[in-house]
This record gives C-alpha cells, structure tokens and sequence, in this order.
C-alpha cells in the first residue's frame, strides 16, 4: 500500500493544478477540463473544439512542466492522448471508455470491461477447473463463486451485459464439462442437466446484474 499512498503525495499537486483549469475554463454549467486519478493512473478530459481552440496543448504542457517540477517521470509507452471524437478509445482502471452516438441522436459515453482483463479472469477459473478437476462439482463451485462475484461486482457499472453474457455462458460450458468427466462422458450433458438445475440446484453463481449509471459530464454534441 506504500506506492498508492506516496502518488497520492506527490500528485496531490496535479489534482490542485487541474482543478484550477477545470474552474477556470468552465463556462456556466460545462466545464472543458475534467479529470480523473487513482494513485498514479490519470485520465484528462478537454474539450478544445467549442470555443477554447488550443485548450488540449496548452493542458499538456503545463502537465509536463508540473511532472518535471515535482521530479515525476511519465510512463511513456502507457501515456497517450487519443481523439474520442475518432472513434478512438482509452483504458482506465479496467474499463475502455469511448464515444457511440445513442439511439436519440446525442453523443453518449460507452465504457466496458477491458478484453485483457475478461482473459485474465477467464484464465484464472480454467486453473481452478483445470486444478479441481478430479474433485466434486459443489467444491469447485465454492471457489469459483466468490471469484465471479467479485469480477461482476466490480464491472457491474457501465455496459458489461455483452461480456456478462460471454462470461455467463462460458462459465455454464465449463461446469457442464466438469460434470461429464466425472461421468467419464462426452459432451455436455444437455439431456441430463437444465441451465435451471445449474443455478437453482447446483448453486452456481448467478448475479449478473448492472448497477444504474449516470455520467457526471455529458459528452459535447
């Protein structure tokens, strides 16, 4: 826990450095500047097209005479500035955020969960499967469970229902596998077991549900 306490430190200056450009270049309710940091991970927002030409230089610049200020070296392989506006999209804590344009017209926010990190999730109930696989189906269950609800939890905001769904179903083939192993069978097991029974009678985890989300700064039209 000491790196996330020292970024906090150190780049308690960028937040004081943003937020002032965030107050100042704000017109009535819309603000041009807004950002967002956990530790040391930064995402900036600008809006430089709708009356402040120039804005998105000017922010860079003045962060990279801050970092040098405070003696903090950029990641430059992970740093990047991208245009949402191309169709283009950026990564923050687990997530890709990028701009669709919604059914009524208007521009909206669209953030899902990183294929990398539905990988890692993946790779980590196959070991479990792949570890426990000579043992009964209920205790593999008990581990994988608390696995998946964490994961969901966590991802449960945004637009996660198509990975959800991908996951979900992953998940069921799995276990179905398990089961037919044991029996020393193939395939698995449609005529044997109902998607109904895998949740209701095995217990396997089921809480695929998306937390309601509204964005604090709608995207410009």
């Amino acid at each position: 826990m000491i790196s996330p306490l020292l970024s906090n430190i150190y780049l308690n200056e960028i937040d004081r450095l943003l937020e002032r450009a965030s107050k100042v270049t704000q017109r009535g309710r819309f603000r041009y500047v807004e950002y967002a940091r956990f530790a040391d991970d930064l995402v900036v927002l600008i809006d430089s097209c709708y009356g402040l030409p120039g804005l998105h230089g000017k922010v860079l610049r003045r962060l990279r005479e801050e970092f040098t200020r405070l003696g903090v070296e950029v990641n430059e392989e992970k740093s990047k500035c991208i245009d949402l506006r191309r169709g283009e999209s950026f990564g923050f804590l687990g997530f890709d955020f990028r701009r669709i344009r919604a059914r009524t017209g208007n521009w909206r926010v669209k953030f899902t969960p990183k294929l990398k990190k539905r990988t890692a999730l993946l790779q980590k109930l196959k070991e479990v499967f792949r570890r426990y696989k000579t043992q009964p189906v209920e205790r593999v269950l008990k581990i994988i469970n608390p696995i998946l609800r964490g994961w969901v939890n966590y991802f449960s905001v945004g637009h996660s229902s198509k990975c959800f769904r991908f996951v979900q179903r992953w998940v069921e083939l799995k276990v179905r596998r398990h089961m037919m192993r044991a029996r020393n069978r193939r395939g698995f097991g449609w005529q044997v077991w109902s998607t109904q029974c895998l949740y209701e009678q095995l217990g396997l985890f089921n809480a695929y549900r998306l937390k309601r989300f509204t964005p604090k700064v709608q995207p410009a039209g």
